[in-house]
């Protein structure tokens, strides 16, 4: 996949796998890849995964994420006097949740009323304000900070 990704960026890999080893994960997302599916997803879903992923979206098994950004956090719980989110304003808090339950910018904007450019603005907001590089690793964010304790 690292070969496939270097050679043609223009690709979207999608890991269609069975492994919910997180080195796994990370190793993928590493290496190039866009989505990381686990088998057994129902049809409907890896259509909705692999067209947002065409559209340029980054897509991880939720409860992969979850688990994962907690693990790369080291399982800090409430060592932060401040979530990383105190900083975000309401809409942006919204966007986010519908981010961390997997939902498209379309999809977002859809429920939330707002164009899919907008949404994507507020995307722009959030990834700033959250330090991350995309929403995969902003919704591992917003899904670790949903734990109890922090």
């Amino acid at each position: 996949m690292r070969q496939i990704a270097a050679a043609f960026p223009v690709i979207k890999v999608v890991m269609l796998t069975v492994s919910e080893d997180e080195d796994d994960v990370t190793a993928a997302l590493r290496a190039g890849a866009r989505a990381y599916v686990l088998k057994g997803v129902a049809a409907r879903e890896l259509v909705r995964i692999l067209r947002s992923v065409a559209a340029g979206e980054v897509y991880v098994t939720p409860s992969l994420a979850a688990s994962l950004l907690f693990d790369l956090t080291g399982g800090k719980t409430g060592s932060h006097a401040a979530s990383p989110l105190d900083g975000l304003t309401d809409r942006e808090r919204q966007i986010l949740e519908r981010v961390a339950a997997g939902d498209s910018n379309k999809e977002i904007g859809a429920q939330l009323h707002l164009t899919e450019k907008t949404v994507k603005h507020h995307m722009t907001n959030i990834l700033q304000k959250l330090q991350v590089r995309n929403r995969v690793e902003a919704a591992l964010l917003a899904r670790s900070s949903e734990r109890p304790g922090h």
